[in-house]
């Protein structure tokens, strides 16, 4: 994903992630910043956030976001 991502991208991705999450998989979910998306990080923090809230009854987080380099790593499992 990217920090400035489209509602109907965000929608692909999250039917895509629910679909992992009922036959039992887990999801790392990847933020990527290019170039200047760096100076905004706090959108990657909230675009994060989103994804734990859409997600908040039917997964857990495992690893909590991590910064590493230039993106944002999150696993999480189902519940």
């Amino acid at each position: 994903m990217r920090p400035n991502i489209d509602d109907h991208d965000y929608e692909v991705k999250v039917k895509a992630m629910k679909r992992f999450f009922e036959e039992g998989d887990k999801v790392k979910v990847t933020l990527r910043f290019r170039g200047r998306e760096m100076a905004h990080q706090d959108r990657g923090a909230d675009l994060l956030r989103r994804v734990q809230d859409d997600f908040d009854e039917i997964a857990k987080v495992e690893q909590y976001p991590k910064m590493e380099g230039r993106q944002i790593m999150m696993v999480m499992a189902p519940r």
